[in-house]
């Protein structure tokens, strides 16, 4: 265990509180722990790239970590209507989608290694800049209805995009896999 990974498991920790603050109608407190857990996040990945503390367990318990906040946060924030439904479904249904074809592989002796893709990443930007200010606007009712809706459809088409990359690299690889075979 390294320390950025007891920081990781903090942001596991983290995401019931922001969950129950902001269904407890406290959003001040649930941004508060969504910039704690963005800031905790950053802190991780500097210091295991800072003093070489990166670990086959952190690799895999950072992204995990990352996805379960911003799922959660998604599905409260459509269940509250403040993000349309079909946006949390898509960016849910991705994420299965993903999960499903890693394990898939997996189960089939193929297991594909997964690498974020530049898509992924201006997509996971996208999300987390979308419940920050859909978070910042419950908190401080202020409106930002126009930005809104400009974050919630790039986040849309993101997605959208990052789950036809990953179902290109998944469906190459295993194809590859097949003819290596035969």
């Amino acid at each position: 265990m390294t320390i950025p990974n007891y920081i990781t498991i903090f942001r596991f920790i983290l995401v019931p509180f922001i969950v129950m603050a902001l269904l407890s109608e406290y959003v001040g407190a649930a941004l508060i722990g969504f910039v704690i857990a963005g800031l905790s996040d950053g802190v991780d990945g500097y210091i295991a790239r800072r003093y070489d503390q990166r670990s086959e367990l952190g690799a895999y318990l950072d992204p995990i970590a990352d996805k379960l906040l911003l799922v959660s946060l998604f599905v409260v924030l459509g269940f509250l209507e403040q993000l349309p439904v079909w946006l949390v479904v898509i960016v849910v249904s991705r994420d299965i989608f993903i999960v499903g074809a890693v394990l898939l592989g997996a189960v089939i002796g193929r297991p594909m290694e997964m690498h974020p893709l530049l898509v992924s990443k201006a997509n996971t930007a996208f999300q987390i800049i979308l419940i920050a200010v859909t978070l910042a606007d419950m908190a401080f009712e202020f409106s930002l209805p126009g930005f809104r809706t400009a974050l919630v459809w790039v986040a849309a088409l993101l997605t959208a995009a990052s789950a036809a990359a990953y179902l290109v690299a998944w469906t190459k690889h295993m194809a590859g896999d097949e003819q290596d075979r035969k």
